[in-house]
């Protein structure tokens, strides 16, 4: 199959899918609702005396005006609590409302702490920090091993191409389930999106050894045909890797604890992005660069904008 050829069908099509998470991060939307990791609020740890279970636990702070904690299991009838900023006395209220309701015998509180913005904000700081340092690293080291080929600078540059399109994808869906279904982001969000970053190069990286071997192999073909055959001997392992990890994400997330649901979500976006773009962004960003498609595209671009000032 001739991938390459439709290579400027793909970039459409992640144009599209990525296009209206950018209009949904942009202001007045701002659909990128961040969660109490990231704006603070209150942290509890409580030990029950009787047998409570997390949903029912859950249900019951939704009643006393908290449907927004985040309710995780401790073991031995403890659970840690995140939910907004609490005063002393709606604590108070916390306490009492589930003590009554769950646990007659009673309730120990084993922490009470506050989580300042700042801290939060520090959160983000250090997220971004490491993406950044992954990035690079990355670059680099993808610039280092295919020295033996010709333009290694570039496979360097697809892998991050590829890299910001599958980030860009989970943000943006991410921006628009903010909005429409009152989804956050938390601390979670950022580990998964740091495992997405990983499972990108991975796959991106398996196209691209056989891209490599394929090069060496075939010196006298153009890097089009080496492209359409690398992928050809990859597709099928990437998509059974991908529909595997799939399966396993989807019976997670039905089945699986509230907790852990937006971290498997960005997962599963993570892993179709991620299979995509192995096979229409990044090996199709070396045949578009080799051919001048960019060149041309920004040749026409650039006009297009002399005659609109003038």
């Amino acid at each position: 199959m001739d991938f390459a050829a439709k290579r400027l069908w793909f970039f459409l099509i992640s144009v599209v899918v990525i296009l209206p998470g950018l209009v949904f991060l942009l202001p007045p939307i701002d659909g990128l609702k961040a969660g109490i990791d990231f704006t603070g609020g209150s942290a509890i740890t409580l030990q029950f005396a009787d047998k409570v279970k997390q949903e029912n636990l859950r249900a019951q702070l939704a009643t006393l005006g908290h449907p927004d904690a985040l309710v995780q299991s401790l073991g031995e009838d403890s659970f840690f609590i995140r939910t907004k900023e609490l005063d002393q006395a709606t604590k108070d209220r916390i306490v009492e409302g589930t003590e009554l309701a769950l646990s007659p015998n009673g309730v120990d509180v084993l922490s009470f702490d506050l989580v300042a913005p700042v801290v939060a904000r520090e959160t983000v700081t250090a997220a971004l920090w490491a993406v950044l340092a992954a990035s690079v690293g990355i670059f680099l080291y993808i610039w280092w091993a295919f020295r033996s080929v010709p333009s290694p600078f570039r496979y360097g540059v697809a892998a991050i191409i590829a890299l910001v399109h599958d980030t860009s994808i989970v943000i943006g869906i991410f921006a628009i389930l903010g909005e429409v279904a009152d989804m956050e982001v938390n601390t979670m969000f950022l580990i998964a999106l740091l495992t997405v970053i990983g499972y990108s190069v991975n796959d991106t990286i398996v196209v691209f050894d056989r891209l490599r071997e394929n090069v060496l192999l075939y010196p006298g073909r153009s890097l089009r045909d080496v492209v359409n055959l690398s992928i050809s001997e990859t597709i099928g392992r990437s998509l059974n890797t991908s529909l595997t990890l799939i399966f396993t994400l989807l019976a997670l997330i039905l089945f699986g604890g509230q907790t852990i649901k937006t971290f498997l979500l960005v997962l599963l976006i993570g892993v179709v992005a991620g299979t995509y773009s192995s096979i229409a962004v990044a090996s199709q960003v070396l045949v578009a660069w080799e051919h001048g498609d960019f060149g041309r595209f920004f040749r026409r671009i650039l006009p297009f904008r002399s005659r609109a000032r003038a």
